[in-house]
């Protein structure tokens, strides 16, 4: 089943069907990346400690198969592939700058607490 058939399911739950876009650990972050600039494969790795090359792949083409981002591979040698947001991509970045906010807000002073005894 491709990720548009399982797409036809959610129609009762619009938050499952858009987790199944930007939902995992690291696609929403790669995202909120992207839009501020188009970035190489080993930019990743620098901005994001923890994230293996194998699941980098993965997420990368999840997304660039949603028509999140778009890949492009310059003619070059070595290859140089480059990654940038497309118009439907852009469309995440009022809700991902609001969840940077909504984080800044409630999450951080927690974690700023002493933890209970």
């Amino acid at each position: 089943m491709t990720r548009k058939q399982r797409h036809a399911f959610y129609g009762n739950c619009p938050v499952e069907a858009a987790l199944d876009i930007i939902g995992g650990k690291w696609k929403a972050i790669l995202i909120f990346h992207i839009l501020d600039g188009t970035k190489r494969f080993g930019e990743f790795g620098r901005l994001l400690l923890g994230l293996t090359q194998r699941m980098l792949t993965t997420q990368l083409r999840e997304l660039e198969a949603d028509g999140v981002i778009l890949r492009t591979v310059c003619p070059q040698v070595p290859p140089k592939v480059e990654y940038s947001i497309t118009p439907f991509g852009r469309t995440l970045e009022p809700l991902l700058r609001e969840l940077a906010v909504w984080s800044d807000v409630h999450v951080k002073p927690r974690l700023k607490q002493p933890e209970a005894p």
